[in-house]
């Protein structure tokens, strides 16, 4: 049954008690069956917090679209304060709707009043846009951006930096977070492309309200077809090309922020709740299977004060325990059974750890629903002193094929022999992970399988295994790791294990490295740098090719600002000079630069391919294409994946100017008496100076005048 211009999705409230305000919101669609009459089932997941008891909104409308028949469940309580202020809450609800996929469905929401705030905000909005057609890259309508805030967020006055918000998307397209209020903000930054909040300057004591819209972009261009076969092209996301491109789809993503009265100090693990392993790390990706209980386990410790409980959002039917396991460190065990209606749903889950006067670092992830079990295997993990390898027993996972499974980073494979599958990478490679547990640093990474591009079915069971070193909190191991990017380790089935190293260099003989402690390096503008990269491999008849490598503002090769300085084996900067060397070494010099703006520091990251030595078919034999290169198939037993290996950061030297016989004290220039009766004297023989030529100007036209005069 349809229905025309607005319809009204869902009416309900919750009455558990009453409101005092509104505090937030957040969206996440998922599409559902699509039916011959060209219709689309969606499945909307809305979460709203309040303060006081929790209520949530009606008058969901769905604008400009032929909606069908809608079933709503809920909203049910996903968590609340259990203390005598009841100061929050949360609840989540389901909506089903079939739509057309011939145009755009936008949802919307609004009502009165957010929770008094600093900037008198009062009416709240709230608005998704769905695009239902269908997608040429994995053949399904597009899937949201997933997103969520826990209820009450408080944060010390000056202990206030950032706050990192979950930005992931099922289909892996660009997110970007974008504010509609940011001028009501001066003193924070959002980073669109991290969606993180950054404070600029000091902020009042009080209510801060965010109304942000989370965007997802296509890496690659993909075609979007409705159910008239009517289609329109979606270019990939580059802002070099495009300023303002358009979102595959939109939803809404707002939270308040409590201030807090400033305190004496703000030491993680101290003043404040600090996790510890094996909590999650913020973004993690968790596998749970319809009808099976997976637990996500979290541990906090605070010495200067007790941790009372972990505020989460999730899921309404998540449970959570508590265990005080001594020391200041609290255990908190989130348990999550999901239902038929749960299947490919990817569920954010958010959660703090709680004192009466603190609150520790907001920290997201997503929890991936599948069909089965996702299997785990036998695995014995060594951790080196520089790698991590894992050695996983394939009589545990019978009928597993390793050319099926992957590390966190899709480039890097596996190897295996007739028993056991095999992998070795360094501590900043294949997505490997860093995480401050206190005492230690601990780094994760985990085996996943995956599927053929735009498979509609498979015949594989879903694999996941995680693994983890974790290492003493040493002043060289964060050096080493953090600031100076150690030699990179791979392993694939074809090449086995082999690896690079990115280096700078003080001189052109390329034999002294800069020290590793002496990074961030610092140079000045236009002075010549020395950069080599060195492959490493027991195989005898291999090849180094660097196929790109680009400059980018920040540690991301991906990164929105970027300069090409080699692109498809052609080099682009005119101040490169490679120099000779063997067929596993490309040193070369370049002249130091900044990007314009306010970036003052550079890394440099490399595309690297090692190829067999003379395989007339490899990308290593292609050399430079300048023409946009054409699409191949890898050979796999010639040449490896690509790999980005970065180095830096370089960070540019601000010069100073000082002028002569000047001092600065207290903000005002002082200027010694010779030095101000020249700069005197300077300035009277400047006016007697242009006095005499605007003289010698006027006598000279004067003069011009008589003459034309007397020549008539």
């Amino acid at each position: 049954m349809a229905c025309t211009a607005v319809l009204l999705l869902v009416s309900f409230a919750l009455t558990v008690g009453p409101a005092r305000g509104f505090s937030g919101g957040s969206m996440t669609f998922t599409p559902g069956n699509s039916y011959p009459d060209g219709l689309v089932e969606v499945h909307f997941y809305f979460r709203e917090s309040s303060s006081g008891s929790c209520v949530s909104h009606p008058s969901w409308t769905c604008e400009s679209v032929t909606c069908g028949d809608i079933i709503y469940a809920g909203p049910e309580l996903t968590d609340e304060d259990r203390s005598a202020e009841r100061l929050w809450c949360q609840s989540e609800v389901h909506m089903t709707a079939n739509v057309s996929s011939n145009a755009p469905v936008i949802l919307s929401n609004s009502g009165c009043c957010w929770e008094d705030n600093v900037h008198s905000a009062g009416e709240w909005s709230l608005q998704a846009h769905v695009d239902t057609g269908r997608r040429s890259d994995t053949q399904s309508p597009n899937r949201s951006p997933v997103s969520a805030a826990i209820p009450y967020i408080r944060i010390p006055q000056n202990c206030f930096q950032s706050l990192h918000l979950l930005a992931h998307d099922p289909d892996g397209d660009v997110v970007r977070c974008k504010s509609d209020t940011s001028s009501d903000h001066p003193n924070v930054n959002l980073d669109e492309d991290s969606c993180t909040l950054h404070r600029t300057g000091s902020l009042d004591v009080g209510l801060h309200v965010f109304e942000l819209m989370l965007e997802d972009y296509p890496v690659s261009e993909i075609t979007v077809t409705n159910s008239d076969g009517v289609s329109s092209v979606k270019d990939a996301f580059n802002l070099t090309v495009n300023s303002n491109p358009t979102a595959l789809g939109q939803v809404p993503l707002q939270f308040a922020v409590e201030i807090l009265a400033p305190v004496q100090s703000c030491v993680p693990g101290v003043d404040k709740p600090s996790f510890l392993t094996p909590t999650p790390i913020h973004g993690d990706v968790h596998h749970a299977a319809v009808g099976h209980t997976h637990e996500i386990l979290l541990r906090a410790q605070s010495s200067g004060s007790s941790i009372l409980d972990f505020q989460v959002s999730g899921p309404f039917n998540m449970s959570k325990t508590l265990r005080d396991e001594g020391h200041g460190v609290t255990v908190a065990t989130l348990t999550w059974t999901p239902q038929e209606r749960d299947l490919h749903r990817h569920v954010p889950v958010c959660f703090t750890a709680e004192t009466l006067h603190s609150q520790s670092e907001m920290i997201c992830i997503v929890v991936v629903v599948a069909k089965a079990r996702v299997l785990t295997g036998e695995a014995e993990v060594i951790c080196g002193s520089d790698s991590i390898s894992i050695v996983v027993n394939k009589a545990s996972m019978e009928g597993i094929d390793q050319n099926w499974l992957q590390l966190r980073d899709p480039t890097c494979s596996l190897a295996s022999n007739d028993t056991h599958i095999l992998g070795t990478m360094s501590l900043n490679t294949c997505g490997t992970t860093v995480e401050d547990s206190g005492d230690f640093m601990v780094f994760k990474n985990e085996i996943n399988s995956f599927e053929t591009p735009n498979a509609v079915i498979t015949r594989r069971n879903q694999v996941k295994i995680g693994f983890s070193c974790q290492y003493p909190k040493l002043a060289s191991v964060s050096s080493h790791y953090v600031n100076h990017k150690s030699d990179y380790i791979f392993t694939e089935s074809s090449f086995g294990t082999f690896g690079y190293s990115f280096e700078v260099y003080t001189d052109n003989s390329f034999s002294s490295r800069v020290d590793p402690n002496q990074y961030p390096v610092e140079v000045k503008l236009m002075e010549t740098l020395y950069m080599g990269v060195e492959a490493h491999s027991a195989l005898p008849k291999v090849r180094l090719f660097i196929e790109s490598c680009r400059a980018t503002a920040e540690d991301n090769p991906y990164s929105a600002v970027y300069y090409d300085i080699i692109k498809d084996g052609c080099i682009l900067d005119e101040t490169v000079t490679v120099y000779p060397s063997d067929s596993m070494k490309y040193d070369f010099e370049i002249q130091a630069f900044k990007f314009t703006g306010r970036f003052d520091e550079v890394y440099i990251s490399c595309s690297v391919i090692l190829c067999a030595e003379g395989s007339p078919n490899s990308r290593c034999s292609q050399g430079c294409l300048s023409q946009t290169p054409s699409r191949r198939r890898r050979d796999l037993n010639q040449e490896t994946a690509r790999h980005y290996i970065i180095q830096g950061p370089l960070r540019v030297s601000r010069e100073t100017q000082h002028a002569a016989d000047a001092s600065v004290n207290g903000g005002f220039v002082h200027i010694s008496t010779s030095t101000g009766v020249f700069a005197g004297l300077f300035i009277i023989t400047i006016i007697v100076l242009v006095g005499l030529l605007v003289y010698n100007a006027k006598k000279s036209r004067g003069l011009d005048r008589t003459h034309l005069l007397s020549s008539f």
